[in-house]
């Protein structure tokens, strides 16, 4: 009876804790400029350059062997739970037990989560660090920043290369990215990036099924990229997952930081893969408003850009499968919950990004 009554005492009182952690990073939530002050700019740059430079130098992604043994061990208590049920057994199941290790689970976990790194999401981020206030934008606005990037695309795969791209050792493309950042990082010392940890996901040909094409493991710090993507998206993709790295946690907030350092490479390939992306959105979005007007933009593209198109449409076709969407549909409430609003549709403000860095600066 003592041991059982420690037990509890130890429930109790390590609970509360971990309940009132949980609390006070909700409450945290709340107040953006505090999390911008005391641990966007505060303790979590400490945070990240001690993952990176703790996973950096290992060849392979710790955190994708991390999820692989999470993915075993769900597995073996989905199999383990199956047979319970199948030989009518649940009454012998301790549920207290269990719940209380559902419950440590839970909260150690989005505690570690927020402190290491999801905090970010209640930024303010890079409105506040630009002063760059992004609205609604309109049909004219769409085409006004289309235009512009039709003529960024054409003007920058001609300087990659007048015929096929010869592309460089995926390694040196992630040095690459590190190097914009620390040249970007001159003008914005928030940009500047120190340690790289970014690295090929063991997962590349599932990713085509699960519908990414990188991403960042907050547990570790390490970026992961999906190799099997059409090679000139590359660069683009390696500088916003860094940008996630640097605590832009919002998608959209990632894609225009990652946006402004691939722009500033000294390797036109990495302005034709910025501009890429982001004439992508920029036409989708205007279809959508005006299907004349983007028809007319993919037009005006030279041939090269057409070819690199239908590339891209190629790789995109074959990723489509039955899983995807419930992946998709998963992905959608996680960006929800972290105050994305739009879900998996974030991915398109960085129009408004954009839009209002041209309207301020009057270049993209």
């Amino acid at each position: 009876m003592k041991k059982t009554g420690n037990q509890s005492r130890f429930f109790i009182i390590t609970g509360s804790i971990l309940l009132i952690g949980c609390i006070l990073i909700k409450i945290a939530r709340y107040h953006p400029n505090w999390i911008e002050v005391h641990y966007s700019n505060g303790i979590y740059p400490y945070i990240s350059s001690f993952y990176r430079n703790l996973f950096g130098w290992i060849p392979f992604s710790v955190g994708d062997i991390l999820y692989f043994l999470a993915g075993c061990y769900l597995i073996w208590f989905a199999i383990k739970t199956t047979k319970i049920v199948i030989r009518r057994k649940v009454h012998t199941v301790n549920y207290q037990k269990r719940i209380k290790r559902a419950f440590y689970f839970l909260t150690i976990t989005y505690i570690y989560f927020n402190l290491t790194w999801g905090m970010n999401y209640n930024r303010p981020g890079i409105a506040a660090q630009l002063a760059l206030t992004p609205i609604a934008h309109n049909k004219e606005d769409l085409k006004m920043i289309a235009e512009l990037l039709v003529t960024k695309l054409n003007e920058t795969r001609l300087q990659v290369s007048t015929d096929k791209i010869k592309y460089k050792q995926y390694k040196l493309v992630f040095a690459q990215a590190q190097e914009a950042y620390v040249k970007k990082g001159l003008a914005f010392p928030f940009m500047a990036y120190k340690t790289s940890s970014v690295k090929r996901s063991m997962y590349g040909r599932l990713g085509n099924y699960l519908g990414f094409l990188g991403y960042y493991n907050p547990f570790t710090g390490e970026a992961q990229l999906n190799l099997t993507m059409p090679q000139f998206l590359i660069p683009y993709v390696s500088c916003h997952e860094m940008a996630h790295q640097l605590g832009y946690a919002k998608e959209s907030e990632a894609s225009f930081v990652g946006y402004l350092a691939a722009v500033q490479s000294e390797d036109a390939l990495f302005h034709y893969s910025a501009y890429f992306d982001m004439f992508t959105y920029a036409n989708y979005e205007l279809f959508r408003r005006d299907s004349l007007a983007a028809k007319t933009n993919f037009s005006k593209l030279d041939t090269l850009v057409k070819i690199d198109f239908k590339e891209y449409r190629t790789y995109s076709n074959k990723r489509k499968n039955p899983i995807e969407p419930f992946i998709t549909v998963f992905y959608d409430y996680y960006l929800k919950a972290n105050d994305q609003e739009k879900g998996v549709n974030s991915y398109n403000e960085v129009l408004g990004w954009l839009i209002a860095y041209y309207k301020k600066y009057q270049s993209i």
